[in-house]
Formats: structure tokens, C-alpha cells, sequence
């Protein structure tokens, strides 16, 4: 691809998130809001302080397969920044087998739809350097078959030991996006559909994002993608309310999961 085409295509991107953010602005206090495509539970969250972050949050098991967890807190930093109204869920599981760690996280707008950003921000944000993005689908099994979209991303960062050694360490991140009719494993795609549901239908989406890290050496990548997606498969049903893959225009479900096109 030129170097025109690729600057029309950045325009037309540009343009329509653009086109989107007006849309929305204008609509704002004449929607209903949809519901949560996720269980929602009264667990408090603390923050980093062990104070009291937020007195509900998004339902996660405290079990799944092998795996034990601890709530994570919710740093201030998050709190003072993103809209009153949005909703946290935090786990670390553990597998008792070999002591392999998962870290969970979700967010849920209210009727603020700031609270969801790009997942590409987060791992930038700790020190990693992604170098791989992959999508794909993982099969959920429960309550009936349906393909997950997911978004994988493969990073490495520099970590300071406390002898003064630096190492070099390796992660895997796994999203996708969740509302109460859709899912999805873009960001343009999960917007483009906030807008065009709230014109269409009068609702506000109630979209959430959740992500999953797992840390490792350079180089075991795929293991731990493959430890990743096991966690994911089993956990999955516990906490998602939103079965089929996507939803068209027209209300339908697609037999498979729509991927966005390639920018």
C-alpha cells in the first residue's frame, strides 16, 4: 500500500471517530442504558492504601480449575481519572500445580463511555514494548458452544533487580470487549458499534473490557498464551452473561465472530 492510500485510510479513521465522538455528544442524556453483558456482585475493592475503592465491582470466581486468587486493589490513580460510575473487577490466580500467576482485570462504563480505553495504552503504560498482535477466537463450551474474539498481545520490558541486575521480561495480554448483545476484539469496531446501536436504538451499550496477563521468560510465549486460554475458557462462563458472538444491525447473531477490517 502507497504512502497516499495509507494516508486516506488514516483520515477516514480520523474522520469517523471523530464523526462518532459528535454523535454520541450530541446524544448524551437522551439514551437508556443497556445492560451488562457481566455479573455483577457487592465484593468491595480497596485501593492501594487498603482503603475503600468501590463497595460493588464485576463478579470474579475466587476458584477456577486449580486456580486460587486475591482481589487486587484499584490504584487512585484510576479512581480520579475514569467516570465515577465505572464498575472494576480485580483478581491475581494462582495454579496451585506449578504456582503459575494470572493477573484479571475488567471495566465496566456507566453511562460515561470514557471509562473504556484502548488496551494497547496498558501494557506501554507498565514498561512493556509489544511486539506481536494477533486475533483470533477460543472456543467457550458453556452454557452453549460459542467462539470468544480475542486479541493477543506478546511484550517484553526491561525490569530492574535488586542487586542492580536488569533482565529482560516477557508477557502475554489477552482482551476482548463485552456488552449485553455484543462481543468484540477491536476497539474501532466496539466503538463504531456504540454509535451506531445508541442512533439506531435509543441505548447506551453498557460495554466492559477485560484483560488477562500472564508474565514469562522470553521466548515461552505460546505456553503461556495456551496456560492463558485454558483460564480464560473455564472462567469465562462463570462471570459472562453474553453467549453468541457478535449481533448484526439487524438483531441477528452471526454464526462466527466479525473481525474488523484490516487498517
Amino acid at each position: 500500500m502507497n504512502s497516499r492510500n495509507s494516508r486516506i485510510i488514516a483520515t477516514a479513521c480520523l474522520a469517523l471517530i471523530a464523526t462518532t465522538a459528535i454523535m454520541l455528544a450530541r446524544l448524551q442524556g437522551k439514551h437508556r442504558l443497556g445492560e451488562p453483558g457481566l455479573r455483577l456482585c457487592d465484593i468491595a475493592l480497596n485501593d492501594e492504601h487498603g482503603k475503600t475503592a468501590t463497595t460493588n465491582s464485576i463478579f470474579l470466581p475466587e476458584r477456577v480449575l486449580d486456580y486460587s486468587s486475591d482481589l487486587l486493589p484499584v490504584m487512585q490513580e484510576e479512581l480520579q481519572w475514569l467516570p465515577r460510575d465505572t464498575t472494576f473487577g480485580r483478581r491475581l490466580y494462582k495454579a496451585g500445580r506449578d504456582g503459575f500467576m494470572a493477573q484479571v482485570s475488567g471495566v465496566m462504563m456507566g453511562t460515561d463511555r470514557t471509562s473504556i480505553h484502548k488496551p494497547e495504552y496498558c501494557l506501554p503504560a507498565q514498561g512493556f514494548r509489544i511486539f506481536r498482535r494477533t486475533q483470533q477466537t477460543l472456543g467457550i463450551e458453556r452454557p452453549t458452544r460459542y467462539e470468544l474474539p480475542i486479541t493477543r498481545l506478546d511484550a517484553t520490558r526491561e525490569v530492574l533487580l535488586k542487586d542492580g541486575r536488569k533482565v529482560t521480561q516477557g508477557a502475554v495480554y489477552v482482551y476482548w470487549f463485552v456488552s449485553g448483545s455484543r462481543l468484540s476484539n477491536d476497539h474501532f469496531q466496539r466503538m463504531w458499534w456504540l454509535a451506531s446501536d445508541l442512533v439506531r436504538t435509543g441505548e447506551l451499550q453498557r460495554w466492559a473490557y477485560l484483560g488477562v496477563l500472564g508474565v514469562c521468560t522470553p521466548g515461552e510465549e505460546d505456553q503461556t498464551f495456551a496456560r492463558l486460554s485454558e483460564l480464560v475458557r473455564n472462567m469465562v462462563p462463570e462471570f459472562q452473561r453474553t453467549t453468541h458472538p457478535a449481533a448484526l444491525a439487524d438483531g441477528h447473531p452471526t454464526s462466527d465472530s466479525v473481525l474488523p477490517p484490516k487498517r
